[in-house]
């Protein structure tokens, strides 16, 4: 029964994990996953502001809210906090449940000491994103960004930004409403990271991404040699397959060993599913952020695209429209001629179809390796760009 219910707890647990991360991915789209997204990001939510107002009246409410607001649109280390609290708990327990099986049959000693040092460069890699300048614009460089990335007239023009008191916002800078600063090259605000993810320091970001995902997969991969050194320590293979007559093969074997993994190492069967699913999002992450730096593409451009997309689609939609009814029109005041084939009448193409095919022209991809080396070479702390024209 109570191994029953820790399989119950950890397909549980990873279920709410996907469907709070990645529930508004279109994979996922009209399932369960994607209502139990809404439900985890906003119904419940919703249904608890009106708890709170209806048992303990609009002060109390007010006061939900007013923490909401500090939390979601004031910086504050809160995601900070919660990530250096999962960290350090997550590594005690592994270090007091499984610890004492290091060395074991297939793990060395040295992991004991590598797990140190591997989440003390996951730390570094936090600190240098948290807290360094992610590029942030003001009056007095502007015009040297607007050297470095120029208007492309489709989803980047000319515009001021009132706040900050520049009259010429560079392209692909962003006002963050949150940080109350233009940042430059802005990809979004991070509230893990209470910081902005701009030009100047995406390399971390992304570094923290992947550093974190091998992080993961090495614990993943350690616990479960920890695991089968124990199976072979013991003989639970032999014991099974002489003493209680089960057949020597996997099909056979499976549910037993897993009933005495569940029996005997719960802790470490969970924290595997733990970081195994925790591996798997972080991948999803870095291979979306990996792909944006290829292409040199921001978050914040792609739904700048995609704004752009749907309206010029409308336009054209607009167009075919307009064009179908005039043709429409012209046969019936008899304009137009009629055509002596029919079949060439029934095979044409209605006007409805033709579309004009709407491209992604993104002039600041300069290719591949030169992509790479402007995040990790950012255009603002090269020589060129202090000797660039005053505007």
């Amino acid at each position: 029964m109570v191994q029953w219910a820790l399989v119950l707890h950890g397909l549980g647990t990873a279920t709410v994990v996907v469907s709070f991360l990645c529930g508004q991915w279109p994979i996922f789209e009209g399932t369960f996953i994607e209502r139990l997204h809404y439900f985890l990001t906003f119904g419940a939510y919703d249904y608890f502001l009106r708890f709170v107002g209806k048992i303990f009246g609009s002060r109390a409410k007010n006061c939900v809210l007013g923490v909401e607001r500090y939390c979601c649109e004031r910086p504050n280390p809160t995601l900070q906090i919660f990530y250096l609290a999962i960290i350090g708990v997550t590594y005690v327990i592994i270090a007091k449940s499984s610890f004492k099986y290091i060395p074991g049959y297939y793990v060395g000693e040295y992991h004991k000491y590598l797990s140190v040092v591997a989440v003390v460069v996951g730390l570094v890699l936090f600190v240098l994103t948290s807290f360094s300048d992610p590029g942030t614009v003001t009056a007095e460089n502007a015009s040297r960004y607007i050297s470095a990335y120029p208007y492309d007239d489709l989803i980047f023009v000319e515009r001021e930004c009132s706040t900050c008191k520049i009259t010429s916002r560079p392209a692909r800078a962003k006002h963050c409403k949150i940080c109350d600063r233009c940042v430059a090259r802005f990809d979004h605000h991070c509230g893990w990271m209470n910081n902005c993810i701009g030009e100047k320091n995406t390399r971390y970001f992304v570094a923290f991404l992947f550093w974190h995902f091998l992080i993961c997969l090495y614990g993943t991969v350690v616990l479960g040699f920890i695991l089968a050194g124990q199976l072979q320590e013991r003989k639970i293979i032999y014991i099974l397959t002489v003493y209680y007559g089960v057949e020597n093969s996997f099909s056979a074997l499976f549910p037993h060993v897993v009933q005495y993994f569940l029996a005997s190492y719960n802790t470490q069967i969970l924290l595997t599913v733990f970081l195994g699913i925790i591996s798997l999002l972080l991948a999803g992450f870095f291979g979306y952020h990996a792909h944006l730096c290829l292409t040199n593409m921001t978050t914040n451009e792609t739904f700048k695209w995609q704004d752009y997309i749907s309206w010029k689609r409308k336009v054209n939609e607009a167009k075919t429209s307009g064009s179908a009814l005039k043709e429409s029109l012209n046969v019936m005041n008899g304009t137009t001629p009629v055509p002596q084939s029919k079949w060439r009448t029934f095979c044409k193409k209605s006007p409805l179809q033709k579309e004009e095919p709407i491209v992604v022209n993104n002039v600041y991809d300069k290719g591949v390796f030169c992509n790479i080396y402007e995040i990790l070479v950012p255009l603002s702390q090269r020589r060129s760009f202090f000797h660039s024209k005053e505007a």
